[in-house]
């Protein structure tokens, strides 16, 4: 796996994680385009399957999948912190942390709280690959528990999980 890959990957999957209002779907097939010029075989073939599905569902229906799974589950949302629900003072200072991951590498987020998983992702597919690492790392447990509560669930976006891990993997053996 190409070290620099991960910074398409990473973005698309971020995008892949968006709430898909009409915007999205306008720029779902140059999303879609951007996929075949991913190195990985793997990365490729595991985001074409998801747009391949995501097509098939259609947009009121995905839309509908989508709202069920990650605004009204507190299991499968996208929000970080929101995992450990029990330990508001530990939530609070996680959400801190990742404040300070953007800030420390020249961001802020001003439309999303910073837990929120597809603008850590935007992050760290606009760093270099140490940075990157560092910001992928951090999420790491927290994206591994996402993905087990998608497989529960049995949501699709369990395979973008995959992609996110695999990416980290390859970031840390690079280093």
């Amino acid at each position: 796996m190409a070290v620099a890959g991960y910074t398409k990957t990473l973005a698309i999957v971020s995008h892949l994680l968006e709430y898909p209002d009409p915007a999205w779907w306008d720029e779902l097939p140059a999303y879609k385009a951007a996929v075949e010029e991913i190195e990985s075989q793997q990365a490729r073939g595991l985001l074409s399957e998801f747009i391949d599905y995501v097509e098939g569902e259609g947009k009121k229906a995905y839309e509908e999948q989508y709202v069920r799974s990650f605004d009204f589950s507190m299991n499968t949302n996208l929000y970080l912190t929101t995992q450990e629900r029990t330990d508001y003072g530990k939530q609070s200072e996680e959400m801190h942390r990742y404040k300070v991951l953007f800030l420390e590498n020249g961001y802020d987020v001003n439309r999303q709280l910073p837990d929120y998983l597809p603008a850590l992702l935007e992050l760290a597919a606009s760093l270099q690959a140490d940075h990157a690492k560092d910001v992928l790392t951090s999420i790491k447990p927290r994206v591994e528990l996402l993905r087990s509560r998608f497989i529960e669930a049995k949501l699709a976006q369990s395979f973008l999980m995959d992609l996110v891990l695999m990416e980290t993997a390859g970031l840390e053996v690079a280093s």
